[in-house]
C-alpha cells in the first residue's frame, strides 16, 4: 500500500473537479476579489492566454491593498500578485508539496507540466488527502485485526 506523502500529486488531482480559477493581469483586484468569493477559492491563477503569470490571493489583497490604504477597484491584479509562481509537476508527492507550501509559507501550489496549466492543490486538499488516506489505512488495519479482511 502506497503511504500518504508518497500519493502523487497527479492523483490528488484527479479527485478534483477540474477547473481552474483564474483572472488576466489587467482585472481590478476588486473583480479577483468577487471571483474568490464566488467560487469559494482563496487564491487565483493570474494568466495571460495559456501563460501562467503568478497568483494573488486573499493575504496578497490583505498586505499590498487593505494594509497600504490602496482601492480594490483602482488596483490592477499585476500590481500584486505573487510572480514568479512556484509550482509543482503531477510527479511531486503528497509530501513534498506539503514541506514546498510549509518551507515558502503559501497555501496554493499550481501544477503545471510543459508550461500548461493542470490545476491548483491547496494546503486543505493536501491535509483533506492525508486524512482520507490515513481513515482507509485504519479501515484496512481494524478489519485485518479482526480477521474480517479479505485477501
Amino acid at each position: 500500500m502506497m503511504t500518504d506523502f508518497a500519493t502523487t500529486i497527479g492523483m490528488v488531482l484527479r479527485q478534483k473537479d477540474g477547473q481552474i480559477a483564474s483572472v488576466r493581469p489587467d482585472d481590478s483586484v476588486y473583480q479577483a476579489i468577487e471571483i474568490m468569493a464566488e467560487k469559494k477559492v482563496g487564491a487565483l491563477l493570474v494568466m495571460e492566454g495559456t501563460v501562467l503569470l503568478g497568483i494573488i490571493s486573499e493575504r496578497d489583497y490583505a498586505r499590498k491593498v487593505i494594509l497600504q490604504g490602496r482601492l480594490s477597484k483602482e488596483t490592477h491584479v499585476s500590481e500584486i500578485m505573487s510572480s514568479p509562481v512556484i509550482s509543482v509537476t503531477r510527479q511531486h508527492s503528497v509530501g513534498e508539496c506539503m514541506r514546498i507550501i510549509t518551507n515558502n509559507r503559501i497555501r496554493h501550489l499550481p501544477v503545471v507540466e510543459n508550461g500548461a496549466v493542470l490545476g491548483v492543490v491547496s494546503i486543505g486538499d493536501l491535509v483533506n488527502w492525508v486524512i482520507s488516506e490515513q481513515e482507509m489505512t485504519i479501515r484496512h488495519l481494524e478489519a485485518y485485526i479482526s480477521g474480517s479482511a479479505t485477501t
